[in-house]
């Protein structure tokens, strides 16, 4: 038993020096879990800010309540420049769409949306990959203008000088029959005397407030016992894959320098057991996936407010998974003689696990069909364990499931590594 230990010693140490290898097995998936986790965090799954470049050619009062009624929303950011520089941006692909406002804009106001495409006295331009934003744009452009018209009609002042204009078209207008003339007018001097003489507290009692629509919304909490409460849920078991990944590569070429070095035929010289030699590599591998899986989960713990359902599941998980990688780094090491091919075709396994297991696009964000083809892969097995035990919610019965599988994939890998090393020696 001390042989074993002294011999996992020996392997975490070469490692410790290896700081090229130490990197790949610490570092990197520290840095794959912090770089996707605020990447999925910023987004949070909403459209939000949407890049709007902004040509206002009217500069009026009314074109400016408009830029202001936009930029009350959190899912727009409005860019002001030229006419000429604002389509070019979007060309570029540098904004997601313009808007420009033309002059005369101010004499429409709010009802310019409701005139011919000729009168409306706004353009909008988007870019045609952003087909999603297009959609909420408009949403959000249809909300300002009526917010606007809204304000102009709930005060009479605004909509008084709207009439007068209205109405002294239509007296210079001859387009109209007598009968339908006089009807007007006589409509307009009854709106005209009614915004004249109503006081402004009683009109604006009268129920035209579009924020007192008489709706009451309460906010509900969601309940968030099986979804991740932030990106960093998501990637850091996928952080934790990448860091097994490592061990299992660096270990796997460890064994091939020690057979092509005379490192493995002096310790089979020694008075220790083939079995101690193998499970010294194993346990020095196992004991760096733990280690660097505890290290990833306290970083993000306490740093990254990562969430923790079940720590009891959390120990199962991430033992489970690192004697799975301790077996494939067995079955990795015996795919060559040489250093150059054990690593060559490891990491190209290994890589391919990962894009289709989760490793590259989490579990949670990927089409059904990957999700099919991802079964095959121990990186999807891993990474549904780390999530059932950290936001998923897996009880113990839906744990066997990832966790079987990893064991079983872990000693099949080992048994063939076992097999075709012992052909190797004879």
């Amino acid at each position: 038993m001390k042989s074993l230990f002294v011999m996992a010693y020996k392997d975490l140490k070469l490692l410790w020096r290896d700081r090229a290898g130490l990197f790949f097995v610490i570092g990197f998936p520290f840095l794959m879990a912090i770089l996707f986790g605020s990447i999925f965090s910023s987004s949070g799954g909403r459209v939000s800010g949407i890049r709007v470049a902004v040509a206002d050619e009217d500069s009026t009062a009314t074109s400016i309540a408009l830029t202001e009624e936009l930029e009350k929303s959190d899912a727009i950011r409005l860019y002001p420049m030229g006419r000429e520089d604002a389509v070019d941006k979007v060309r570029k692909g540098k904004v997601s769409a313009y808007l420009i406002i033309e002059e005369g804009f101010g004499e429409l106001g709010a009802f310019a949306m409701f005139g011919d495409s000729g009168d409306k006295k706004f353009e909008v331009g988007m870019d045609p990959s952003r087909t999603a934003e297009a959609g909420y744009l408009r949403g959000l452009l249809t909300k300002a203008m009526f917010s606007m018209m809204h304000n102009r009609i709930a005060t009479p002042d605004s909509m008084l000088s709207f009439i007068r204009e209205q109405k002294k078209e239509l007296e210079a207008s001859s387009e109209l029959e007598d009968e339908q003339s006089k009807l007007l007018l006589d409509y307009f001097d009854k709106t005209e005397y009614f915004l004249e003489n109503i006081d402004s507290s009683v009109y604006s009692q009268g129920g035209f407030s579009m924020d007192n629509d008489g709706i009451e919304i309460e906010s509900v909490e969601r309940q968030r016992d099986n979804e991740p409460r932030s990106g960093f849920d998501i990637t850091f078991p996928t952080g934790i894959l990448w860091g097994l990944l490592a061990c299992a590569a660096s270990f796997a070429v460890s064994m091939v320098q020690e057979r092509t070095r005379g490192t493995y035929l002096r310790l089979k010289l020694a008075p220790v057991s083939l079995a101690q030699i193998l499970g010294g590599k194993g346990l020095a591998c196992f004991i760096s996936c733990i280690s660097v899986s505890a290290a990833l989960i306290i970083v993000g713990y306490f740093v990254f407010g990562v969430n923790i359902g079940s720590l009891g599941m959390l120990i199962l998980a991430v033992i489970c998974s690192g004697l799975c990688f301790v077996g494939i780094m067995m079955g990795i090491s015996v795919l060559g003689k040489t250093e150059q091919a054990v690593g060559g075709a490891g990491w190209g396994i290994l890589l391919i696990m990962a894009m289709f297991g989760g490793g590259m696009i989490p579990l949670a964000f990927m089409p059904s069909w990957m999700l099919t083809i991802s079964h095959i892969s121990p990186i999807k097995w891993g990474i549904l364990a780390l999530e059932g035990a950290i936001w998923r919610g897996f009880s113990f019965t839906e744990m066997l499931l990832p966790l079987g599988v990893l064991l079983g994939f872990g000693i099949v890998s080992f048994v063939i590594g076992i097999f075709v090393l012992s052909r190797y020696d004879n």
